[in-house]
Order: structure tokens, then sequence, then C-alpha cells
């Protein structure tokens, strides 16, 4: 039986003009055809029967068959056949397929046809729109805003696929109008009821990490590696570079000649300041370079607790806190420490205030871990909130030298 079509096209040639145009799979579409044929003849048929359909790969002809197993003994005849009425070649366990014709299932396959291409069409190029971005996934992608809804900033992208930047993922301060270019990162790629949602943002460090890599050669062939970042998005960023050859200067290739390259990454960026710092894997050499421009007399770091004492020349104090601790907290990110600046002439009462309440807290957690098993509860209770209030006070101590 040949399907029929709305054109005069064979289905086969329907078919594969489909998938050439879709860049969809022409055997995923015979095959879901060929399942929605059978779905449409037990339903209009009866379910009663095993019955399967097969589609010709060549001539685009479908047949309906009652399957039935090949037995010794027949118990249900819908589902079995006698081995002596089946004959050669067959065997117990084989299956024995018999075509069965049935009246006006033509019609009723020429309709399923239609809806199945449809439906096979829409969800593979879901799918296709899934795996293109999940492959995109961290890394840039460019389109032109196309609405807004609820704050939620809705991007067309390559003309065709929709993607959305939430508002918890754009820059402050950074307006975009309808039909605006913008080149944002791909957050994350999820499947939805209505589809893919390809999420993006402007705010995340990798952005900046992309947008170097498309100006910075050195950082694609691996001479110059990107080691951290950290960023407060539309402001300022520190990234940490370092060179694997010696003849190469990774802040050098990072700003470009006449500072071309990181202009061009701050442009992208709305104006964002981009500072370069040369990382070192001496964590007092990296704290001092994170703090740059700010000049650094000396680091004292205190590895249990993860804190860095940071002295600076009195004249530099607000240089090295940056505005609102912006410097500091950006610094603190880069390295991975906490870091508690103060003045050159201050610093010795600094490191005793810091080292007394550290030693304070440590006492007292000790001394309520000691007594623990002894003491009732509420005496134990009571004891854990001195602990713990000492612990407060060091913290507040930290976050008063503004180390984030």
């Amino acid at each position: 039986m040949a399907l029929e079509t709305a054109t005069e096209e064979r289905l086969i040639d329907v078919l594969q003009s489909i998938a050439k145009e879709r860049n969809i799979s022409f055997e995923m579409l015979l095959e879901g055809l060929e399942a929605a044929l059978l779905t449409a003849y037990k339903r209009h048929y009866g379910s009663e029967a095993n019955a399967i359909v097969t589609i010709d790969r060549q001539s685009g002809e479908y047949k309906v068959f009652h399957r039935r197993a090949v037995v010794e003994e027949v118990v249900d005849p819908k589902t079995e056949i006698a081995l002596e009425k089946a004959g050669a070649p067959y065997q117990p366990g084989d299956f024995y397929d018999e075509e069965v014709k049935p009246k006006d299932f033509g019609r009723i396959a020429a309709q399923t046809a239609k809806q199945v291409i449809v439906q096979r069409i829409r969800e593979a190029e879901r799918d296709t729109v899934f795996n293109k971005y999940t492959r995109k996934l961290n890394d840039l992608v460019t389109g032109t805003v196309q609405r807004y809804e609820q704050r939620n900033m809705y991007v067309l992208l390559e003309g065709r696929d929709e993607a959305i930047l939430p508002v918890s993922e754009q820059v402050p301060g950074e307006v975009f109008r309808i039909g605006d270019f913008i080149r944002a990162y791909v957050l994350d790629v999820r499947k939805s009821p209505k589809g893919p949602q390809v999420v993006l943002s402007r705010n995340a460090e990798g952005l900046v990490q992309r947008l170097l890599e498309l100006e910075v050669p050195e950082l694609v062939n691996g001479v110059v590696e990107i080691m951290a970042i950290a960023r407060e998005p539309g402001v300022r960023s520190k990234v940490a570079v370092r060179s694997h050859r010696a003849e190469v200067d990774p802040i050098g290739a990072c700003l470009g000649p006449k500072s071309s390259r990181i202009a061009n990454v701050s442009d992208n960026l709305r104006g964002e300041k981009i500072d370069i710092i040369p990382y070192s894997p001496d964590t007092m050499t990296f704290i001092m370079n994170a703090l740059a421009p700010a000049k650094v007399i000396a680091v004292e770091t205190y590895d249990e607790d993860g804190v860095a004492l940071v002295i600076v020349p009195d004249y530099q104090l607000s240089l090295a806190i940056g505005r609102d601790g912006q410097n500091v907290r950006l610094a603190a990110r880069l390295t991975g420490w906490r870091l508690d600046i103060t003045s050159e002439s201050e610093a010795d009462a600094a490191r005793e205030r810091y080292l007394a309440e550290r030693a304070a807290a440590i006492e007292a957690a000790q001394h309520a871990e000691g007594e623990s098993e002894e003491q009732p509860a509420e005496e134990v209770a009571e004891a854990s909130a001195d602990a713990e209030e000492l612990r407060r006070k060091l913290e507040e101590f930290r976050r008063e030298r503004l180390g984030g």
C-alpha cells in the first residue's frame, strides 16, 4: 500500500527532503512514523492483536502485520501460532508475521503521517537547539535584544533561537534597548515543556575570560594562562595571569599594543575597568600584586585561618582599601585569602589585637569542648555561646579591617 501524501512526491522523498533541510535523522523520522501508524491502527482496529507496522526504506510503502509467537501448543491464538501451521523454517520461539490489510487504513495513515512529521520536526528542532547550546555552555554567544518580561531580557540568538537573560544575571546600570546587539555568556541550558531554555549571563566572571580570549591569541594557544578572576560586574575586574614562556610578558600580551586589546574587552563590558595582575605561586607576592595599584610593605599570613595581615604605608591605606572597600575585596576574592589591611603606624596594634582575640576564641572553644562531658546541658550551651561570641568579635575585627 502506497502512503498517500498532500503532494505527488513519494513519502520517502518528502522525508528525505525534510531530514536534509531540518538536519533531522531520516531514520528517526521513519521510526517515529512507524510507531505512530501502529498507535493509529490499534486505536481504530483494536489493540488485542499483537500488530507491527513497517515502512520500506526505499519505496515508502508500509505494511501492517499480525505478529504471533511460534509454539508447540497454542494457548492464546491472538498471540500464538502452532508450529505445524507456521511450517518451515520456523522453530518454537520464532515470530510469525502475517500481513493484514485493514479497510480504509490508507486515509488514516496519511493523516497520521502528517501529524508525525510535524511533531518530529518540532521535537528534533528542540533537541538540535538543546544540543547546540549545550556545546556552547560556558562560552560566548551573540544576539539581539528581543523583548523584556518582568525585567527579564529575551535575546534572539543567530536570528532564530531565543534565550533568556534573567534580571539576576544582568549588570546593574547596563541598559539595552530592543534591537540592540548583545554579547553574553551561556550560563545554563535547560529542558522545559516549551522547549530548551538557554540561560545567559552578563555578570559571570567567565564572560571576562571569554572576551579576553577573543582578543588575546596567547590565551588561546596556551602561552598565557588565566589563573583567577575576581569581578564586581559593571565596575571592575581583576584578572591574574601567568606566562608559560619566559620571553612572553603576560601583562603586555593581555594589554596589547597601546592597550588596544584590554580596551576592546572593556568596551564589550560597557566601560568596566579590567586590572591585569601578574600571578605568583608565592602567596605573599600574589597578595601584593593583587592589591595594585597600592604599594605593600609586608604580608603576614595565618594559614590556619586563611587570613593575611597586609601592611601598607600610611598614605597608601585608602588606595589599598579602595572606594567602599572594592580594591581589597577584589584582591581577597582573587587570592582566596581574607585580607586585613592596616597602615604601617598601626600594624603592631592591629597584629596584637587580632592575635589576642584569636587566642581567646581558640581557648574558649577548647574549654567548652573539654567540659562538655561533665557539665549540664545548660552550662555547655552557655560556654558554647561565649565561644561563639568571641568568634563573632574576631570576625567583626576582620571586617573592620575591610577584608571582605
